[in-house]
């Protein structure tokens, strides 16, 4: 509201304040004020029972001076009508009423905006805590996983130790076995028979050179596949010259495929030999 309406309402009601004193003062002087007394005129005529003479010649009194009567006092001016100030009073208690309520309607919003205040402070603590929670959730989740998962790991690699000493164990075992089964192979009827073909098959390709002698001995490693084809030949000693050493080479290169053993187990992928010239047929 601005300031002309607020010093409305206190101007109107002092002038009327005002009106209603000059008014009572008027009314009291009025009947303070003492009234002219008018004096009343009368006229009369006075009889007297006489004897029934001849009436006397009565003189005629001059009749008497009229009064003239005071003049009546001029009326008091009458007051003025009071200003009709029901607008005024309509307005100033509708102002009164929008001022009221709006104060009522200030006090409901604040306590609205107090209220929903509140609820947010609340809300963000309770959400701050249930992120807490979350993340204390979350962490033992991660702390137990990680245990987890290092126990799984140890586990793992006990278990791949103990997996690796018993294939170690298998291994060593099976070479054990293999050998012990070779070396049974190798003092064989068996064996005897394989090597003592391959020899003869060796001994049929060699064209011996003149410069071997009866006493040459020549140990040879011969590297072959399954099936008797040869992929490598090594002469690891040899009492002959270089051109023994050449033929015995080639006869071995021309014995290729080898022949096959009886049995599997019999076959060896190197092959140690030891050849004489003597032993040519």
């Amino acid at each position: 509201m601005d300031r002309s309406s607020d010093t409305i309402i206190p101007v109107s009601m002092a002038v009327i304040l005002h009106v209603l004193l000059f008014g009572s003062m008027l009314v009291a002087f009025d009947w303070a004020r003492p009234q002219p007394i008018t004096p009343m005129v009368i006229q009369a005529t006075l009889v007297t029972e006489i004897p029934a003479v001849p009436p006397p010649v009565v003189k005629k009194e001059p009749e008497p001076e009229p009064v003239v009567e005071a003049p009546e006092p001029e009326p008091e001016p009458e007051p003025e009508p009071e200003p009709d100030n029901s607008e005024e009073l309509r307005q100033q208690a509708e102002e009164e009423k929008r001022i009221q309520d709006a104060l009522i309607e200030k006090e409901r919003l604040e306590k609205i905006r107090k209220q929903e205040e509140a609820n947010r402070i609340k809300k963000e603590r309770e959400e701050v805590e249930r992120k807490k929670r979350e993340e204390e959730e979350k962490e033992r989740k991660r702390v137990e996983a990680e245990q987890k998962r290092q126990a799984d790991a140890q586990r793992q690699r006990e278990e791949n130790e103990r997996l690796r000493r018993e294939l170690e164990t298998e291994q060593r075992n099976q070479e054990i076995e293999d050998e012990e089964r070779r070396l049974a192979a190798n003092s064989s009827p068996a064996m005897a028979a394989y090597q003592f073909a391959i020899a003869q098959r060796i001994r049929r390709n060699w064209s011996v050179p003149a410069s071997a002698s009866p006493d040459t001995v020549c140990v040879v490693n011969v590297r072959q596949l399954v099936g008797g084809e040869i992929v490598g030949v090594n002469i690891i000693r040899c009492d002959g010259d270089d051109a023994v050493k050449r033929s015995i080479e080639a006869a071995i290169y021309r014995s290729s495929p080898l022949p096959e053993p009886s049995d599997p187990d019999l076959f060896r992928p190197l092959l140690e030999l030891s050849l004489r010239p003597e032993q040519q047929n």
